[in-house]
Order: structure tokens, then C-alpha cells, then sequence
């Protein structure tokens, strides 16, 4: 069980998150012109402007995920009692929240998610959508894991 107060550190862990995703994304849109290959043919670092979804389908529909987040996070918030207390899933529970801030917050301010992170294999993605990934893996594994002992 964890304390409300102790989870103060979340605070500073999701600013800290935000800020890097909001950092890796103004490089990528100030400074990426071409494709730059990190590992070439495996891993690259491409701007792409996603006013869509995952993998760029619906693209043009930046207004409804604007709404869609905000639902999102308020589902969040109001449900955030009931989500596991332990340490791990609270982190892991901010790191969603991360993720959907970071692409939040480019959705609100340039109408598109900035997109860089190319493996060639799978479509453009950004750190925010690390985050997601994370998180949700993390706490449905940690879900499953409990289920299993």
C-alpha cells in the first residue's frame, strides 16, 4: 500500500518525463531536415508530422484525440483510487500520463504530434509513445504476474 505522500516523488518524475519528450520533439522539429540514420537500415531519425493516429491512420482528425486526451486523463484522475497502489504501478500509471500529456501537448500547440523515432520496420513513433507503451505494458504484466503467485 502506498501512502499519499509518498507519492510526491510521481510529481517530479511526470514533469521530468514531459520535459525530456517536449525537449527530444523540439529538436526533432527545429533541427531534423533529412532522414538521419543512426544504424543504417535499422534505425533512424525521421520528422514526421502525425496529425493522426498510431501507425499515421486517421490522419487530419487532430480535434477529436485533442478531446479523446482530455476524456482520457480525466478518466485518469477520477479513477486514480482504483488503480493498484503498489510503487511500480503508480510509476508506471504516470508514465501514461506522460505519454499522454507529451502528445497532448503538441496536439494543442501545432495541431500534429511530432513523430521522429524510425525503426524502418515499424511506423515513426515519438518518446510519448514510449511512455505508453511502457506504462501499460508494465502495468498489465504486473497484473498478470499478481495473477499467476
Amino acid at each position: 500500500m502506498v501512502k499519499k505522500h509518498s507519492e510526491l516523488f510521481l510529481i517530479p518524475l511526470l514533469a521530468g518525463l514531459v520535459f525530456f519528450d517536449q525537449l527530444t520533439k523540439f529538436i526533432a522539429r527545429d533541427y531534423m531536415v533529412n532522414s538521419i540514420p543512426v544504424i543504417k537500415n535499422f534505425l533512424h531519425l525521421t520528422f514526421v508530422m502525425n496529425s493522426g493516429v498510431a501507425f499515421g491512420f486517421l490522419q487530419g482528425t487532430n480535434d477529436i484525440f485533442v478531446w479523446l486526451y482530455i476524456v482520457v486523463l480525466g478518466l485518469i484522475v477520477f479513477f486514480y483510487d482504483k488503480f493498484p497502489k503498489d510503487r511500480f504501478c503508480r510509476v508506471m500509471l504516470f508514465f501514461i500520463i506522460a505519454g499522454v500529456a507529451g502528445n497532448f501537448i503538441d496536439r494543442i500547440v501545432f495541431g500534429y504530434v511530432v513523430d521522429f523515432i524510425d525503426l524502418r520496420i515499424w511506423p515513426v513513433f515519438n518518446v510519448a509513445d514510449i511512455y505508453l507503451v511502457v506504462g501499460i505494458v508494465g502495468i498489465i504484466g504486473r497484473e498478470l504476474f499478481k495473477k499467476k503467485k
